[in-house]
């Protein structure tokens, strides 16, 4: 079948946070065709280039939601796009518009909205709807709205809808440079309106020809999703690892004072409190509420990365009988002999005592992951204070991925080694040795840490610190290994732990510090935990789960699929087996997916496939893959592009 890839901020950039998990999919499926549809978030991911991709990738297509809005997209029927400029065309942009800022203004509650009895109008859910399709007609209509959602009469709209009874409490205090805001990152998050991606038609490369649509994320990357849902009834499906709400909650609200006072950063384009005032917030997060809700309504299925996910779907009005939780799948291999050295150990033994494969001697707490204040790595090293005066040989290794995207967030690095220096002098054997304290910073691809199976290797327990976290992959990691593990309780810890780690509430450095002794102390519990974490692991978030699950999710959805046969004959009429039933199983069906040689010629696209209208140089960037010679590496910073405006691929 043919599945069109739907992201946002990931896949196929080289920078990106669901880039491997999109990756491993794509490849693990080399049965199916994928064109993907990527929405870039900034001028630095564009600039990395792209990943290499497999050879079932046969489309790429980009657009940015950054910087200045993209050209006009063609219109219908191959009209003149000249954006929203006439009377009429003023007067609808205006009236939808108003059904959206209407919704986005209007409170609202956990869920769905409750169908009451004594209500006379639509609800704000359905007039979100009804605002949103209508703006999304008119783009394709008279090809774009970015010109029209920065205009004057979009903030005029949106300044009644804020100043209307029943209002946000914060919108009633909305300033004209808050709506000045609030409209720049309306136009941004609704570009994919204004895109021409709903071609149709054999060798299109569009929307209208493929058999599945799959968001990665409910926000603007399902957007595509929804039109091609409404225009052709193609299945979506939408998955998410991060819940767009939650993710911007966490981008627009500080953190305690202890974590660093400043929140996390890079889940999503949200606006931070020395960024904008309360009203830009709480009129953005609705937004996303009410996009959230408007795509789970439209989904066939919803597939959460963990319960925590599902909970804030739910939340969110996604209903539980479309809701199914697929963990994300990653590579085992790696942390392979680590995992199987520990199993060998026996009862009683070292696991990580002694010195090993990138490790120190003595026990050792591990910390691996993305350095920023999410991760509380103050209250760590307050809670390895502790362990130390317990236990005099112990060492924390912190270990690095990388800096978070947290404005601050070299600040904080800096921060944490002034306290470690602070709380633990360097500490010298004798008088003539020298002084190493026994808090060592990491970084991976260092000498102390080449690999994370390095770094895994020479911790005893693993920690995990953190005061927000979604699906923590460094847990997992560590389960791969076989070490035992010490939790905070945020996100979906408790999920993927399941009984086989310690678990301890966060901000509480005496807790965190009394689990990790407990751990130390007992070898025998540390085998046992870890073999039962390895075990768990393995069987639940390794990559061939996650591919088994969605090979599945897709035959079921193709199987109930009343989607219209897009091979037409003449007349308009279907052609009988022109898409057979084989089509939509796994295995390289590309050729009976395209209707008979005798009809191609008067249903082909006028131009040639893999070429670029002109009309597509600013709106889109499309390339047509033949293999993956075509992309550049990551590391050579230069994007790939597979074909020029105007010229046909050289392959």
């Amino acid at each position: 079948m043919r599945v069109a890839l739907l992201t946002e901020g990931g896949y196929p950039f080289a920078r990106g946070e669901s880039v491997l998990w999109c990756d491993r999919l794509v490849r693990g499926l080399g049965g199916h065709e994928f064109e993907l549809y990527a929405l870039s978030r900034s001028l630095r991911q564009e600039q990395a280039g792209w990943c290499d991709l497999p050879q079932n990738v046969r489309h790429v297509r980009t657009a940015p939601l950054w910087g200045e809005p993209p050209a006009h997209a063609p219109c219908a029927e191959g009209a003149a796009a000249r954006g929203v400029t006439g009377r009429r065309e003023r007067r609808r942009f205006a009236e939808c518009f108003a059904e959206l800022a209407a919704a986005i203004c209007t409170p609202a509650a956990d869920g769905d909205e409750p169908d009451r009895a004594d209500r006379t109008g639509p609800t704000a859910a359905e007039r979100f709807a009804a605002g949103l399709h209508g703006l999304a007609d008119l783009a394709r209509d008279h090809g774009g709205l970015p010109d029209a959602i920065r205009s004057e009469l979009a903030v005029r709209v949106l300044e009644s809808a804020c100043r209307a009874p029943g209002a946000l409490r914060a919108a009633h205090a909305a300033q004209v440079s808050d709506l000045l805001a609030v409209v720049d990152r309306l136009e941004r998050a609704l570009r994919p309106l204004s895109l021409d991606w709903l071609d149709e038609g054999p060798g299109s490369a569009g929307l209208g020809d493929v058999d599945l649509c799959h968001a990665v994320g409910g926000g603007p990357a399902a957007l595509a999703g929804l039109l091609a849902a409404r225009a052709y009834g193609t299945p979506l499906l939408i998955t998410e690892y991060g819940v767009r709400l939650r993710e911007h909650y966490l981008a627009s609200t500080p953190l305690p004072a202890q974590a660093g006072g400043v929140g996390p950063g890079g889940a999503a384009p949200g606006v931070r409190p020395d960024a904008a005032r309360q009203p830009v917030r709480a009129l953005l997060a609705s937004f996303q509420g009410r996009l959230a809700h408007e795509a789970y309504a439209r989904a066939q299925l919803i597939t959460p990365g963990n319960t925590h996910a599902r909970r804030w779907q739910e939340r969110c009005g996604a209903r539980r009988e479309r809701l199914r939780t697929v963990y994300p799948g990653m590579d085992a291999e790696p942390f392979t002999e680590v995992g199987e050295a520990v199993m060998d150990v026996p009862a009683g033994g070292s696991d990580g005592d002694t010195p090993g494969r990138g490790g120190r001697s003595g026990p050792t707490l591990l910390w691996v992951g993305r350095v920023e204040p999410a991760k509380d790595l103050v209250a760590l090293l307050h809670a390895f204070s502790e362990v130390r005066h317990a236990l005099p040989g112990a060492r924390l290794r912190i270990v690095s991925t990388g800096l978070g995207t947290a404005p601050d967030a070299a600040a904080y690095a800096a921060h944490l080694r002034a306290l470690a220096a602070h709380l633990f002098p360097d500490e010298a054997a004798d008088t003539h040795s020298v002084g190493e304290s026994p808090v060592a910073f990491e970084e991976i691809g260092g000498p102390a840490a080449p690999t994370l199976a390095d770094a895994y290797a020479g911790g005893t327990v693993a920690v995990l610190s953190s005061v927000v976290e979604g699906f923590p992959v460094s847990l997992v990691e560590a389960m791969f290994c076989a070490r035992a593990t010490v939790s905070t309780d945020v996100g979906a810890v408790c999920e993927v732990i399941g009984g086989t780690g310690l678990v301890v509430p966060p901000r509480n450095p005496r807790a965190l510090a009394d689990a990790c002794l407990a751990l130390l102390r007992d070898p025998a519990r540390r085998t046992r935990l870890g073999a039962a974490a390895r075990a768990r692991a393995l069987e639940l978030f390794t990559v061939e789960q996650n591919v088994e699950a969605f090979r599945g999710i897709y035959l079921e959805l193709m199987s109930r699929s009343t989607r219209a046969p897009a091979a037409l004959d003449t007349d308009g009429a279907p052609v009988p087996f022109a898409q057979p039933a084989e089509s939509h199983v796994p295995g390289r069906w590309a050729s009976t997916a395209r209707p008979p040689a005798a009809l191609a010629s008067a249903t082909a696209s006028p131009r040639p496939a893999g070429v670029r209208s002109p009309a597509h140089a600013r709106s889109a960037q499309t390339a047509t893959v033949h293999g993956p010679s075509w992309a550049r590496h990551a590391a050579s910073g230069t994007p790939a592009v597979g074909v020029r405006p105007g010229q046909e691929d050289p392959a």
